[in-house]
């Protein structure tokens, strides 16, 4: 499918040099999703240590490995990417907003409570549906639901710096992927 794809395009692309023509594709490829992977969350986390924000969070490092994994799916396109993060944290917010929570510590450092329990399943079901009906499905957007209900990220301006670190992720992807000769859509992915 697209991972044979993926590993062909880096290996042809990587045939200039001599050394890494040599090399078996999987390893080609495992070694471009290690140092990009690598790089991806290193610099996202940096910001995060310099601006005392969430510029990394969990459902960062499923994005990332899917951008470099997978990068010819449509399900990693920018599009499906950025629109996926952006439904899961209003999603995961609204679901906090209906339920009284928006200002409670997050369930990490209070006991589980039914309102609780109730913003994380209609945060997951709205994220869930949502991309379905919209056409921009992104796995890992539904963590980013949860992230926000669960309490663990809530205020407005790192919501915000959530789907900024989404966009210097995808823009980091498009740059490097496209330099090792990947089709890496600008937007979506073309119907074939």
């Amino acid at each position: 499918m697209f991972e044979g794809e993926v590993a062909h395009r880096l290996v042809e692309r990587l045939r200039l040099s001599r050394w890494l023509g040599k090399l078996p594709p999987r390893l080609v490829w495992a070694s471009f999703v290690f140092v990009n992977g690598f790089v991806s969350v290193a610099v996202l986390a940096g910001l995060a240590l310099v601006s005392h924000t969430p510029f990394v969070f969990p459902s960062v490092g499923p994005t990332a490995f899917m951008l470099y994994f997978t990068p010819l799916a449509p399900t990693a396109s920018p599009r499906n990417t950025l629109c996926g993060h952006a439904i899961g944290i209003a999603c995961g917010y609204a679901s906090l907003w209906l339920v009284g929570l928006e200002h409670a510590p997050s369930a990490i450092l209070e006991e589980l409570h039914w309102p609780r329990v109730l913003a994380a399943a209609l945060s997951l079901a709205t994220t869930g549906a949502l991309m379905v009906l919209l056409g921009v499905v992104h796995a890992p957007a539904a963590a980013t639901a949860l992230i926000v209900a669960l309490g663990i990220i809530t205020t407005p301006a790192h919501l915000g710096i959530i789907e900024l670190a989404v966009a210097l992720l995808v823009l980091k992807a498009l740059a490097l992927n496209r330099l090792a000769g990947i089709d890496y859509p600008l937007w979506s992915k073309q119907s074939s």
